[in-house]
């Protein structure tokens, strides 16, 4: 089974990075959530290509980086960039292996 190319990754991306902006509107960091929206917004309006590949995974690193309530109660990352992509595959490898 040939493994998903670097734009079928994109949405997946996209979507978490979307998610951790969420929780950083959440968390009262709404300047750094806006950037990072804004940025990626823009990545993913683009070619699909390496570039926004790498542009959408500098920003989903970025977006993770604990909030200060975070630190705070003494959490770290929430999701890592590896388990995000690793989960996209086996879900894509498991729905073609049926």
């Amino acid at each position: 089974m040939e493994p998903n190319s670097r734009a079928e990754d994109l949405p997946t991306l996209y979507r978490a990075i979307l998610d951790r902006v969420a929780l950083l509107e959440a968390a009262g960091d709404r300047s750094e959530a806006r950037h990072i929206r804004q940025r990626a917004t823009a990545s993913y309006s683009r070619a699909w290509d390496d570039r926004a590949h790498r542009e959408l995974e500098s920003l989903l690193r970025r977006a993770e980086r604990p909030t200060a309530a975070e630190v705070q109660l003494g959490r770290g990352k929430t999701r890592a960039l590896g388990r995000v992509m690793g989960r996209q595959r086996h879900r894509t490898a498991s729905v073609q292996d049926h």
